[in-house]
């Protein structure tokens, strides 16, 4: 006989529980339904307080361009816009440095030159946002005057700040992954004659497929909701221009900027709109990650 194949532990039935079991999974399922309970009275709070706009408007407020606060014109397009371009910059560059990084920490790098690194590494991740956006304004908004952007401030530079804050998670959560990728798999590679270029892409990078999708989607909702770092950097602008040196606006830079000045209540019920809409946005990518973790797993 072969190997005994060990089963999954059975969930034992509600109906044998002791009572000590019973509470326990009782109290564990009352954390999590006041995660849900609070996720659903933020929603309903703000649309609540957006219903104005809402009935105005209408949905047209996703797909007009107009914000005008003095005669009550709110569209919501160009914050979409630049919430999606920035995010966008910032996944194209922190994405393969996070990746090849993470590669590097884990095959090539020495053990004590990989510690110091994650160390720095997880030191940026702790960086509060407001420091770079500081850094931003001193250092990237001069360089990108120096290379011809005629503001220095724009959709670019705050792409390049995100990916900043972003690069952390995709390389620590990436390496995590990757150091979990069984050794007699890369043994077996290296005994057939592989390079090491070729275990990585053969093994290394397929086996931990799932984690770098996850990470990557951790990053980009990270990118969608920052707010002080993009709103020192992005210009604050709220039109449409296609050079990605011109300035811009997110969905959290314009309520940050505007919500403590809004002198009508159509203003703040707009701003609200675009809270809700942004929150709207994080659940469909969130989404979207599930769904596409779950298939690359029934793939396996």
């Amino acid at each position: 006989m072969g190997p005994a194949v060990l089963d999954r532990p059975r969930k034992v039935p509600v109906s044998r529980e002791r009572g000590g079991d019973r509470f326990f999974r009782l109290i564990i399922a009352s954390f999590a339904g006041v995660i849900l309970l609070a996720a659903l009275a933020l929603s309903w709070q703000l649309a609540r307080e957006s219903a104005e706009t809402w009935k105005t408007f209408g949905l047209t407020f996703l797909w007009t361009s107009d914000w005008d606060p003095v005669n009550e014109v709110f569209g919501a397009l160009p914050f979409l816009y630049g919430t999606a371009v920035s995010s966008l910059i910032a996944l194209l560059i922190a994405v393969p440095l996070g990746v090849g990084a993470a590669v590097f920490l884990t095959e090539l790098a020495p053990k004590r030159l990989a510690e110091t690194l994650m160390f720095a590494i997880e030191l940026l991740a702790a960086v509060p946002s407001v420091i770079l956006g500081l850094m931003g304004i001193f250092i990237l908004v001069p360089a990108m005057r120096a290379v011809g952007a005629p503001y220095g401030v724009g959709m670019l530079t705050a792409g390049l700040i995100l990916s900043f804050m972003i690069l952390p998670y995709i390389t620590t959560i990436t390496r995590e992954v990757l150091l979990t990728v069984p050794r007699p798999l890369k043994e077996a590679m290296y005994a057939l004659g592989a390079t090491r270029w070729e275990v990585v892409r053969g093994v290394s990078l397929p086996f931990a497929r799932s984690g770098i999708v996850g990470a990557v989607f951790l990053s980009l909702g990270r990118a969608l909701g920052e707010t002080m770092a993009v709103t020192m950097v992005i210009g604050n602008t709220p039109k449409i221009s296609a050079s990605l040196l011109d300035p811009g606006y997110s969905m959290a830079a314009v309520i940050a900027n505007e919500l403590a000045e809004a002198a009508s209540d159509a203003h703040l019920s707009a701003l609200v709109a675009i809270g809700l809409t942004l929150m709207a946005v994080t659940v469909v990518v969130n989404g979207a990650a599930r769904l596409l973790l779950y298939r690359l797993g029934s793939r396996k």
